[in-house]
This record gives structure tokens, C-alpha cells and sequence, in this order.
């Protein structure tokens, strides 16, 4: 339990609105603790140390991959989340579970996944998040999924669609689809992680970004934002201003941007509580977002953001590598609903029991949506005959 007192519309895993399936509680540990260990020991979770976050896993060891991007996630949502007087331990479950939906390949494999399935429902990462850990992880013999708690499968579901959302609150009244029905927000923990997010992968994708040659320093000197910084710990340390020292002072520019826009967001919550004084967490849910940066850092970070969406992710290198991974996944998706017997076992005879097309199709869309990177170029070249450029 965490050593401070949490703020009275923080979530309280003493006031939880449950798990779908009714379970004793644990004696040592709390309920979001409790989500949180069960994550890390998801099938789903360890295959994200081979999912590709903007560089493919084979190209080399030191970029980020989505296991350790949910894990940047973590430490920064903890750190603010302290600070705020909100849970670190429900923070730090969201943050940890929020892509284990996601595709191999990353983006690329997303959106060809979607296309495959567009006239089967479609396929967004974030709901299959929630999927993972309501149905498709298999470990317990009183319930498929994981059985988490209704707070953390909030925040797993950042983004939805009117009609998912529908089908969610068909499925489950009153549950984890209806605030975006009703246009609420999740709650402050919730909030945190969405933003805890961008952080975190804005600031370690100019870290690999410049690692992989495809942005520059002096690019970077454009952003405000960076900038700043940089100039600080040049001026604090001369000598990095050497060919031997730009790693560093890369690393410590980055460090300080950090560090700004961690303060920036506790300062500007803090500020939005005081004035909202909410009550609790339901009184959170029907107010306008309350965590977030000041005006100037959000006019900043997304200056940041447009940047790294021109100069890396639209890379003409980045492009023909997500080209043929998109091929890869439009292949298998073909196969599979062609074929379903060379999905793996499980999977296919679920297939058999499917009544139509879209069932099929979600069943594939699952199988290739748990892939990692190495093992989806591995299925296609044993179905395709071909290797993966690269």
C-alpha cells in the first residue's frame, strides 16, 4: 500500500468496482497490486520484449521495443503519481498492460491488421488490450482472461469507437465501454498513463532516432522544446560539446526534457484539481480532463510530435520497412482465413466452431495480432517461401 495519503478522488483499491468474476482477496497485497502481477506474468506481456515500437526487432538490440517502452511508462506514471497523491500501483498496472494488444511490427502491422478486418468489425490495438486480458489469456481454471479490476481495464481502453463501445456495453451494462458513450473521462490514474505515454515515446524515440542515424542533432535544435535543454547542459558541461561527447549530451538534454515535462504536469494538475475540487473518483469521471500539461509544454509536445512524425516515422527507411511488414501481415491474415489448420492448434479449432466470415476472421486477427516481430517473419516464410528483406 502506498506510504501517503491518496487524494479522496483517487482510485482505492479498498473501493474497487470489481473483477467480472468475484474472487477472494489477496492478504498481502492490494487490488491493483495484485492486477499488476498478474500482467507481468501474461503470456501477452513477455511477448512484448520482441514487438516493435518504431524500429523492427531486427534492427538492432538497443532500440525500444514494447516491453520496454510499457516500462518507461511505468517509472514516469509512478513518479508523477506520487507526487500527485493518486495510485501508483493501479498507474503502474494500466501503464504496464496498455499495449499488449498491440501487432508485430508496430503501427505498420496495426493498420494492416485493421484493413485486413475492415469488413469483419475492423481491429484497433487498444481494444484488443482489453481482449488479451478479458478472454485470450488462458491460465486460470475459473475464467479466461486475467480478471482484472474494472479500473485497470478502464484505463487499458484508451480510445474506442461508438460502435465498439455499443457492442462492449451490450456484452457488459454499465462497464468499461459506457463512458464513451456517455463522453466521461477515466479516472485520474487513467488520464495519467495516456500522458505518461506520449512522454515516454516522444522522448526515447529521438533517443533511437538519433541512434539509428535518421535524425541529427541539429535537426533537433528546430524544437523549442529540446533545444533548451540542450543548450543547459552544454552550458553546464562545456566538454560535451566534443564529437566524444554528443551521446552524453544527448542523453542529458533528453534527461532535462524529462524532468521539465514531469514538473510541467504535476504543477498544471495540481492546479486543475485545486480548481475542479473534485470528490472522488465518479465526480473525475464527469469533469473535463484534469491531468495535463500547462499551455505552453502541450504547444511544445506537439510541436515535438509533428517533428518525429516527419523526420522519423515517415522516413523513407522507416517507410520500405513497414511496407514489406504490412505485406507480411496482409499475407498471413489470407492464409490463415484461407487455411485456418496452419494457425497453431488452439487457434484453429476455434476456427471450426466459428458460424461465419467474421468470427474466422477475429480468430485470425487474434493469432496474428499475439505475433511477435521474429515470429510472424518466420510463419510467413515457411508459407510464402520468401524471407523478409533485411
Amino acid at each position: 500500500m502506498q506510504a501517503h495519503q491518496l487524494l479522496a478522488c483517487a482510485c482505492d483499491p479498498a473501493r474497487t468496482r470489481g473483477r467480472r468474476h468475484s474472487e477472494e482477496p489477496a492478504p498481502t497485497r492490494s487490488e491493483y497490486q495484485r492486477d499488476r502481477d498478474r500482467i507481468v506474468h501474461s503470456t501477452a506481456f513477455r511477448r512484448l520484449v520482441y514487438k516493435t515500437q518504431v524500429f523492427l526487432n531486427h534492427e538492432g538490440d538497443l532500440f525500444r521495443t514494447r516491453l520496454t517502452h510499457s516500462l518507461e511508462v511505468a517509472q514516469l506514471g509512478r513518479s508523477i503519481a506520487r507526487s500527485l497523491r493518486i495510485n501508483e500501483d493501479l498507474v503502474e498496472a494500466i501503464s504496464l498492460a496498455h499495449d499488449l494488444g498491440h501487432t508485430p511490427f508496430g503501427h505498420a502491422g496495426q493498420d494492416a491488421l485493421n484493413a485486413c478486418m475492415a469488413d469483419h468489425g475492423g481491429f484497433e490495438h487498444n481494444l484488443q488490450s482489453l481482449r488479451v486480458v478479458d478472454a485470450l489469456e488462458l491460465r486460470y481454471p475459473q475464467f479466461d482472461g486475467l480478471n482484472l479490476t474494472f479500473e485497470t481495464r478502464e484505463g487499458i481502453l484508451k480510445h474506442c469507437s461508438r460502435s465498439n463501445a455499443e457492442a462492449l456495453e451490450a456484452l457488459e451494462p454499465a462497464g468499461v465501454g459506457q463512458r464513451f458513450l456517455l463522453r466521461h473521462q477515466p479516472s485520474l490514474e487513467a488520464q495519467l498513463c495516456n500522458l505518461a505515454d506520449e512522454i515516454a515515446y516522444n522522448a526515447h524515440d529521438i533517443d533511437d532516432g538519433v541512434r539509428s542515424g535518421l535524425i541529427t542533432l541539429e535537426q533537433l535544435r528546430e524544437l523549442p522544446l529540446f533545444e533548451r535543454h540542450r543548450a543547459q547542459a552544454l552550458a553546464e558541461f562545456p566538454q560535451l560539446d566534443a564529437p566524444r561527447g554528443q551521446r552524453r549530451l544527448l542523453y542529458d538534454a533528453i534527461r532535462r526534457m524529462l524532468s521539465a515535462q514531469v514538473y510541467d504536469v504535476i504543477g498544471a494538475t495540481q492546479a486543475a484539481l485545486a480548481q475542479a475540487r473534485p470528490a472522488s473518483v465518479d465526480e473525475v469521471r464527469g469533469m473535463p480532463a484534469l491531468v495535463g500539461f500547462g499551455e505552453e509544454m502541450r504547444a511544445q509536445s506537439q510541436a515535438l510530435k509533428r517533428f518525429l512524425f516527419h523526420n522519423l516515422y515517415r522516413h523513407a527507411q522507416v517507410v520500405q520497412t513497414t511496407d514489406h511488414a504490412r505485406q507480411v501481415v496482409r499475407e498471413l491474415f489470407a492464409g490463415y482465413l484461407a487455411d485456418p489448420q496452419a494457425m497453431k492448434p488452439a487457434f484453429a479449432e476455434r476456427c471450426q466452431v466459428q458460424a461465419d466470415l467474421a468470427g474466422r476472421a477475429r480468430v485470425v486477427a487474434d493469432f496474428i495480432a499475439g505475433m511477435t516481430d521474429r515470429y510472424a517473419v518466420r510463419e510467413h516464410e515457411r508459407m510464402t517461401g520468401r524471407r523478409f528483406p533485411g
